[in-house]
């Protein structure tokens, strides 16, 4: 393709451009001009994302503009950069990427429904970025990529080149950097290839509520008789791996859009962690790692090309980026109705949360925007054990709106739709991270399959202290003595009540900063402790 039909501001594509290239043709300058790039025993391409193995959420920023300074929700999640600031930042990527033989551009969708969505286009300098982002985006059509026009978004991908640290803003040589008005994102100094990924979403976080419709960071699939659910979670809670289920159609597994007439997933792929991955614990995912797959920062026999998922000497945070349809119920096009249920999962790293609990429409609200849960090792850069943190709406490093706004909409849907809402804990039981131990993955599936049958719509309950849950009193293949950590703990009785009002403590001080906003139900939907 000329580089005339294809213009980006200050890019000179003459004779170097590689446009929307075969996953073949990717894997073949991967490998010929990306020092570390191999392939799999099982296809899949290997690249290295560098210093950077993690997000860099602390070097986030969101350009000060007048058409959307009133709209963001600033502070430690969104932090201003100033107009210039963004145009040196800009004009440096764009120095840095004329210096290269060969430009990759990538022109796909976010989003499947053609209503709302829009018109992503890559550049970058590596074909791993580019094969990964043709993973993850929507692949257009040969017809739709002739007929691509200009897009409505462009990420500026120049991370192998470094900010620099005396630009007004930047304080590290990191910097992902976003413009809503200029409708670009430039990143500098990471090639950790989600920053792209979870750029477009924060994109979409903004520009969907304003169209009225909600995103939401959640997985989402399909039963047999079309009944939808949502998964909420941060990363390493399960989202990806619970929704994965073999008897229901996978919609997506990581960013949605609930609208007036149902939900779509934004993304064409998904993006799974690999840590100590195996056939016999998610087939689905272990089988979907093949050719046109990317997996990051594996470490591999040098002769076989077997990766060891079990090796995390590079980091733990490995993962595998793939076509939605390498997973074989995935459901295309990748759209569904209106939820019934809707799962709040959260990783309790103090092992007082019960694995299940039926929520009233309160406390549904109480914990969506609470948003409690422990980063796992390697999703950011620095974590490298379980901390307990509270993530507004489950997902706060991607909200550009007020947390609030996405709550609000979120009750007007559940509202409108009698949506039946579970908080599922699949994190520690019998103590806290270092003496209990993480919940088996086969309970929290047995615990899903009973959200999905109706068994928990008529259990008994009973309720549970000091965060007036109610919780099972059984659920099949799952120990009574799980679904109860009082009855779990493996320390005495004054060491559990310890822990809980601690917990609980966290759980009142987080919340002070939205209870303003919050209705006298909201607010009281939370932990009683008075301590």
């Amino acid at each position: 393709m000329s580089a005339t039909t294809v213009q980006t501001d200050g890019i000179n594509y003459a004779g170097k451009i590689r446009r929307n290239l075969s996953p073949s043709q990717l894997y073949e300058d991967a490998l010929r001009y990306e020092p570390g790039t191999s392939i799999s025993s099982a296809g899949a391409l290997i690249a290295r994302s560098g210093q950077k193995t993690g997000r860099s959420p602390r070097d986030k920023r969101v350009v000060e503009e007048a058409s959307t300074v009133d709209d963001v929700w600033w502070g430690p999640v969104n932090k201003k950069l100033s107009e210039p600031a963004f145009g040196i930042n800009y004009e440096r990527a764009v120095d840095y990427l004329n210096t290269r033989d060969r430009l990759y551009v990538f022109d796909g969708f976010a989003g499947w429904d053609p209503k709302y969505r829009i018109k992503v286009r890559v550049v970058c300098a590596r074909a791993y970025h580019a094969l990964f982002m043709n993973n993850m985006l929507i692949r257009p059509t040969q017809e739709e990529l002739d007929n691509f026009g200009e897009p409505d978004f462009t990420i500026i991908n120049a991370g192998q080149f470094p900010a620099n640290r005396l630009t007004s803003g930047m304080t590290s040589s990191t910097s992902v950097a976003i413009s809503f008005e200029r409708k670009q994102m430039v990143i500098l100094g990471t090639e950790y290839a989600g920053e792209m990924k979870k750029g477009v979403f924060t994109v979409m976080h903004y520009l969907m509520p304003k169209a009225g419709v909600l995103s939401l960071h959640s997985s989402c699939n399909e039963g047999p008789t079309g009944d939808v659910s949502l998964f909420f979670g941060l990363s390493g809670t399960g989202k990806t791996t619970l929704s994965a289920d073999p008897h229901r159609p996978l919609i997506g597994d990581d960013e949605h859009v609930w609208t007036e007439n149902g939900v779509f997933n934004i993304e064409g792929g998904c993006y799974a962690k690999a840590i100590n991955l195996s056939a016999e614990k998610e087939p689905e995912i272990f089988n979907a790692i093949r050719f046109g797959s990317v997996l990051e920062n594996v470490v591999y026999d040098e002769a076989t090309r077997v990766v060891d998922y079990t090796d995390k000497s590079i980091t733990e945070n490995t993962r595998c980026a793939y076509p939605i349809e390498y997973i074989p119920n995935a459901k295309i096009p990748c759209v569904g109705g209106s939820p019934k249920n809707i799962v709040l999962l959260t990783c309790d790293a103090f092992g007082v949360l019960p694995p299940v609990a039926k929520l009233t429409p309160a406390q549904a609200m109480y914990h969506f925007i609470s948003g409690y849960t422990a980063k796992i090792a390697g999703t950011e850069e620095g974590v490298t054990e379980p901390k307990a943190t509270f993530s507004a709406c489950f997902g706060q490093p991607f909200l550009v709106w007020h947390p609030v706004k996405y709550a609000q909409m979120l009750a007007q849907k559940m509202q409108e739709h009698n949506v039946n809402v579970w908080l599922v804990n699949t994190g520690w039981s019998g103590g806290a991270y270092g003496i209990g131990k993480r919940i088996s993955l086969k309970y929290s599936r047995a615990i899903i399959d009973a959200i999905h049958s109706g068994e928990l719509q008529s259990a008994e309950y009973t309720n549970y202290g000091v965060f007036n849950l109610q919780i099972p009193t059984a659920v099949s293949n799952v120990p009574a003595k799980v679904l109860d950590p009082s009855q779990a703990w493996e320390g005495t009785p004054q060491e559990f009540q310890e822990t809980i009002a601690k917990l609980a403590n966290l759980f009142q001080s987080n919340f002070k900063e939205y209870a303003n906003k919050a209705t006298p139900e909201i607010a009281a939907a939370g932990p009683q402790w008075q301590g």
